[in-house]
């Protein structure tokens, strides 16, 4: 027996008490002081009897056989088995801090008791190891790199290969390390594959990649042969598939879908997979953020993991999607939930189960765009049959119901995020062809209800231009507005007007088609509003032509103008006959501004409201012109003289207000027509001093009106 000295034993004493070994700090200080003494042990009395630390008297009942037994009588190896196993079971009350691993003075106890009683330390980790399992097979918490410690101290033992070469072991101790190693290598198994259980969001931290690091070690035939990585990986795919039907079973048991809900409604079951889906996704994040950096060595196998994890729910959600209604779109949230999902999973991307979801969904995109096709088609139909012309945000009723489905349309389809490239475009360049078809329909018909309302209307000055043909203008600008939107493809877009699921060709010829056929409706819109814009000029100038005409019969030596003139002379000789008003040109000067005013507050592009009023402007002026040049050889009359000047300047000045441009507004013609009724003005003043009644080419600012 080794010497026992008093300092270390009275520090040995001291730590038993405070590791919370009474009996055993009662032992030690009685077995101490008896021998130091020199007295036997049962007369060491305090007061006549002798005195143990926290002992009753019912507990001292044989304790004086066991101190002053002779400890080399002892089987210390089979005590100290239960000493370690009360010690750990006392330490363990708070596993979630210890985690297995002894305090420091559960350790200098230990470590006293196996350098006093002579245990061998591969006993002592080989018991410690089976200690270990126990409390794990319950669930406790124990920290696999003190595993490690302990499997690595036996298994240098066991192969011979200590660094200091002292090493020595027990055939009994070879055959507990072989069942340890056998019972620690199913534990190590049973872990990795209740990964998710065993490790909640990866605590204790890298407790995952230890328990991985340790089973490594337990596959090692010996210290220094390495274990060959295909051994590995095969074991970690069997755990990680036993964790995939494990996880889906108890998620599935947690959302409470039942393995036979047949019954159920189809909206019933489509529910639950959405929702279950939710959770398989949360599933797989929290694996990726918690978990992958422990298998970062096998990223293949945890990829492996998750389709398997998925096909089990391939399973669910092909029977739900079985019973749902044809033609029924409520299904393309889960479509849209799994595939947000899954694109942007490098592992997942395009994989097995990825690639399920898109051959189930094909058939019901195709279809739903079909379906939406023809009936956008009969909307525009329908509506433009039906269509009043009335304001309706930028155009009317119909063009702002067909741009809305057009563009929710594309931006479902853009909203799936097809994740196959080819397919993607062949969605895409679908939908940018038939909102061109849509458009060019609704540009045709806008355009055939103009033409019919111009034809209809009057060409007197009556003629006020009609809400419901500005409304036209409107609905063809919104339609200019959105065809950049809806009708051009991105570059590299093929031009077929089929839908195949079939990738094709992409070639030269083809793109410059599909340029061209998109270039088509932005031509046709441009068209339509260079022949709106003719149309509706033509009808002023029919207006000015009205006016003009009436002017027409003042001319000299026409039949009327001699009856005229015959007349006034005869009835001036008896009454004041009054002369010709400004009746005309204030009747043509109202309906140039109230016009002007129509198209200024109605029409929404004021770029287009300019166009219009430059090419009304020229075509007045230009009409004027003719009108005066026709009569180079003849003298106006000086109603025709007084009219005209007032036409002339009030529409200068109007069209002016409006914005057009001083280069347009004194064009040819225009100084044409200023330099004749100025020289008539002259020849007037002339010969009638009083004929004009103050009306002038001059600067007409300050006239009324």
């Amino acid at each position: 027996m080794p010497t026992l000295l008093p300092g270390k034993n009275g520090a040995f004493h001291r730590q038993c008490e405070v590791v919370g070994m009474p009996e055993m700090a009662a032992l030690i200080k009685a077995i101490t002081n008896a021998r130091l003494k020199k007295v036997p042990l049962a007369m060491e009395a305090s007061g006549g009897a002798l005195v143990f630390c926290g002992l009753e008297k019912t507990q001292r009942q044989g304790v004086e056989e066991l101190i002053s037994a002779m400890p080399c009588n002892f089987d210390h190896a089979s005590l100290f088995i239960m000493l370690q196993k009360h010690t750990l079971l006392h330490r363990m009350n708070d596993s979630f801090s210890c985690l297995g691993w002894f305090s420091p003075g559960q350790v200098f106890v230990l470590d006293e008791y196996c350098a006093r009683y002579g245990v061998r330390g591969c006993h002592r980790h080989l018991c410690y190891l089976k200690d270990l399992m126990d409390f794990s097979d319950n669930n406790a918490l124990v920290d696999p790199t003190l595993l490690h410690y302990s499997y690595a101290f036996c298994a240098s033992h066991v192969h011979g290969n200590r660094p200091d070469g002292m090493g020595t072991v027990t055939e009994q101790e070879k055959e507990e390390f072989e069942e340890i190693r056998s019972r620690l290598l199913t534990l190590l198994e049973k872990q990795i594959t209740h990964f998710r259980y065993c490790f909640p969001f990866g605590r204790p931290e890298g407790a995952l990649k230890a328990t991985l690091s340790l089973l490594e070690r337990v596959l090692m035939k010996d210290i220094t042969t390495p274990v060959p990585p295909e051994e590995m990986r095969k074991i970690v795919q069997k755990c990680l598939e036993k964790a995939a039907l494990i996880n889906y079973s108890q998620l599935t048991e947690y959302a409470q879908i039942e393995a036979d809900n047949s019954q159920a409604s189809p909206e019933k079951r489509l529910e639950d997979m959405i929702r279950l889906g939710e959770l398989c996704m949360e599933v797989l994040q929290q694996n990726d953020e918690h978990h992958s950096e422990a298998f970062s060595w096998w990223p293949e196998a945890m990829g492996e993991h998750a389709e398997t994890f998925l096909s089990l729910y391939t399973v669910d959600m092909d029977a739900a999607l079985a019973v749902q209604p044809q033609d029924s779109w409520d299904s393309f949230p889960l479509f849209q939930l799994l595939n947000n999902f899954l694109r942007t999973d490098p592992h997942l991307c395009n994989g097995t189960f990825h690639k399920h979801l898109q051959d189930l969904y094909i058939p019901l995109v195709v279809r739903y765009i079909d379906l939406m096709e023809s009936s956008i088609a009969q909307s525009i139909h329908r509506g433009f049959e039906q269509e009043t012309w009335q304001s309706v945000n930028n155009g009317s009723a119909t063009s702002e119901d067909l741009f809305w489905k057009l563009d929710a349309l594309q931006m479902f389809v853009m909203d799936l995020h097809w994740p196959e490239p080819e397919f993607a475009k062949h969605l895409e360049q679908r939908l940018k062809l038939m909102a061109s078809d849509m458009m060019e329909a609704c540009v045709k018909r806008t355009k055939a209800a103009f033409d019919a309302k111009m034809q209809k209307s009057c060409k007197s000055t009556d003629f006020r231009v009609p809400l419901s043909v500005c409304t036209m203008f409107n609905v063809l600008m919104d339609a200019k507005k959105q065809c950049s939107k809806l009708c051009v493809l991105d570059q590299g877009c093929l031009a077929i007007r089929a839908f195949p699921i079939a990738p094709v060709d992409v070639s030269p010829p083809l793109l410059v088609l599909q340029q061209q056929y998109h270039s088509k409706i932005d031509v046709l819109i441009d068209e339509a509003f260079k022949e709106m814009i003719s149309s509706l000029v033509s009808k002023f100038a029919a207006v000015l032509d009205g006016v003009l005409s009436k002017l027409s019969r003042y001319d000299e030596g026409t039949f009327f103008s001699s009856i005229l003139s015959f007349t006034v002379k005869a009835a001036a000789k008896y009454v004041d006959v009054p002369k010709p008003g400004m009746d005309l040109a204030d009747t043509y000067i109202t309906f140039v501004r109230q016009n002007q005013d129509i198209l200024r507050d109605r029409v929404s592009d004021e770029m287009y409201t300019e166009k219009i009023f430059d090419q009304w402007y020229n075509s007045l002026m230009k009409a004027v012109c003719a009108w005066l040049t026709d009569r180079l050889d003849q003298q106006l009359h000086v109603y025709q003289l007084k009219t005209l000047i007032k036409i002339v300047k009030k529409s200068y000045r109007d069209f002016r207000l409006q914005g057009v441009l001083d280069g347009t507004l004194n064009n040819k013609s225009y100084e044409t027509v200023y330099n004749r009724l100025t020289i008539e003005e002259a020849t007037a003043a002339v010969s009638a001093a009083d004929g004009l009644q103050g009306i002038t080419m001059r600067d007409s600012d300050e006239e009324e009106g």
